[in-house]
């Protein structure tokens, strides 16, 4: 795997599932989520500029693909890249997969933004955070 991406394992339990047995279409919003707190977790830079409370981190588009269903018991890896990064938005690209085969299970495209919050307002992302950023996207 690429050393600027990040892949966290999740198994799939009863409460995710729907009435048909398969994994409920929100929860892969979780799934998603999950994935990306994981990304920053193991970039301790990015994460400390955020914890700063300075400016966060805010998803302005959310893109699912689904592919196939996952099922209870499935253990799924949830891969996290950046895949783009413009001078007001970045986007992340993500793909969880079945683990025993590799097999996609959904993708997406989630865009965000740099949000000011103390001016509740989104701004360029540059200076350090844009240095900290510009060399994980994945090419």
């Amino acid at each position: 795997m690429d050393s600027r991406q990040s892949t966290v394992t999740l198994r799939v339990r009863g409460y995710h599932l729907d009435g048909y047995g398969h994994v409920n279409n929100a929860r892969y919003l979780e799934f998603l989520e999950e994935g990306r707190w994981a990304y920053f977790d193991e970039r301790p830079a990015l994460a400390e500029v955020i914890q700063r409370g300075e400016v966060a981190f805010v998803a302005v588009n959310l893109n699912i693909d689904y592919r196939r269903a996952a099922v209870a018991g499935d253990d799924l890896e949830v891969v996290t890249g950046l895949a783009e990064l413009g001078s007001r938005s970045a986007r992340m690209h993500q793909e969880i997969r079945r683990a025993r085969d590799g097999k996609s299970v959904a993708s997406a495209d989630l865009t965000f933004v740099l949000l000011d919050v103390a001016a509740n307002k989104a701004v360029s992302i540059d200076g350090e955070l844009r240095e900290a950023l510009a060399p994980l996207v994945v090419d």
